[in-house]
């Protein structure tokens, strides 16, 4: 089973989506909900070229707003950050029935570590996959194909959580089972995952696994 980090296993989103206000209110531009559906789940060049984009920043400048916002991001991940519902719970069910645990991330691996940390969790999987470990991230199916290598097994017999449209579409490159579970509202994984959850308290989710 591999888990996506940010909005599915923590609840990340809500310091992304400060740091991403305090990003836009430095450039001058307010951020929107609009905005935040744009950049939910992606990484790499993408995430460079939106910020560009958005910001009507120079070309080149997209490195440098990444790194911008990934220093604010990680300020606040240093105040603390909790797990989302029902996550804590369905890891702890999935450790009892013996079933490898991998986390999928598009993020850095340092801000990967971080929000673990902060949410009591570095020590709940067997392995942990970050966005600057592999040579595409997020749609692309490089992250998903790494965690599963990592725990030993096919892609084909894992299954994936997912949050964002992104992860889903690399998870389902990787020739995985994609469960959609998406928390950001107005994100639609219809068409994308396999199947959709609303959350992961959901019994029809956990039915699903056998637990």
């Amino acid at each position: 089973m591999i888990f996506d980090n940010d909005g599915l296993t923590l609840n990340t989103e809500d310091h992304w989506t400060r740091a991403e206000v305090i990003l836009f209110e430095r450039h001058g531009r307010t951020f929107t909900h609009d905005h935040k559906l744009q950049l939910v789940g992606t990484g790499g060049k993408a995430v460079e070229e939106a910020l560009v984009r958005m910001l009507d920043a120079p070309e080149d400048a997209g490195g440098a707003l990444v790194a911008e916002l990934r220093e604010l991001v990680a300020e606040e991940l240093a105040r603390g950050c909790a797990p989302m519902p029902g996550a804590v719970e369905l890891l702890q069910a999935m450790r009892s029935a013996e079933i490898p645990l991998a986390l999928c991330s598009n993020t850095p691996r340092r801000l990967v570590d971080g929000a673990l940390r902060g949410a009591g969790l570095s020590q709940a999987f067997d392995a942990t996959v970050a966005g600057d470990e592999v040579a595409q991230p997020k749609p692309a199916p490089d992250p998903y194909l790494r965690a599963a290598a990592a725990l030993g097994i096919e892609a084909a017999a894992c299954i994936a959580l997912e949050d964002s449209a992104t992860g889903a579409a690399s998870a389902r490159a990787a020739g995985m089972f994609v469960i959609g579970v998406p928390s950001v509202p107005g994100v639609t994984l219809d068409g994308v995952a396999d199947a959709v959850h609303r959350s992961l308290e959901d019994p029809a989710l956990w039915a699903r696994l056998g637990l």
